[in-house]
């Protein structure tokens, strides 16, 4: 939720700020005044929405589970997955992550560095819903979770470092000159 319309060094700050003030824990954030974690996680910027949409997931955790991701981990991936979009706040991206690192499920994340990777490569159009981008990993790949975070973060550093939303380093992509054919994909332009 922190690292949402920032970059990573400032979720670092915040988190440090989080450390700093032993409020790195489930219990803890859900005890605190909103202003309070407002105050902390500055640094990550809009940090008054992130406080109330890191209350809420945090509320419902203790809520739900005892404060324990480690309970929450024992639900299926169907079920977590409804569960944790019904939390103000949590949209699909933020769902995922959280399910694919911190409750070891087999789900591809859909960033915004995937959508850009796969629409200038004539995969899908990147106004295609996110559901389309996920079923090609989950289609194309294997279900296993040190595959899915380990290709996602793959896409994150093509992403940042080379598929730039301006200025993109096309001739030193690693995919550059690759053709993609997927039963899934449809070259851009063309409506299913």
């Amino acid at each position: 939720m922190l690292t949402q319309n920032t970059n990573w060094g400032n979720v670092e700050r915040a988190i440090k700020n989080l450390k700093q003030a032993r409020a790195l824990s489930a219990r803890r954030i859900h005890a605190m005044p909103i202003d309070e974690l407002a105050e902390l996680i500055r640094p990550s910027g809009y940090f008054n929405v992130k406080a109330r949409r890191l209350k809420s997931f945090v509320d419902h955790l203790v809520e739900r589970h005892g404060g324990s991701m480690k309970r929450m981990r024992s639900g299926d991936l169907a079920g977590l997955r409804a569960e944790l979009l019904a939390i103000n706040g949590v949209g699909q991206e933020t769902a995922d992550s959280i399910l694919l690192y911190a409750l070891d499920k087999s789900v591809f994340v859909i960033d915004a560095y995937t959508k850009r990777i796969m629409t200038r490569h004539g995969v899908l159009d990147i106004k295609d819903p996110y559901d389309r981008f996920q079923e090609l990993f989950h289609i194309a790949l294997t279900p296993d979770v040190a595959l899915y975070n380990e290709f996602h973060a793959l896409f994150v550093a093509i992403g940042k470092d080379l598929c730039r939303p301006r200025d993109p380093r096309c001739s030193s992509c690693p995919l550059h000159g690759m053709a993609i054919n997927h039963p899934v994909a449809r070259p851009r332009g063309i409506s299913s």
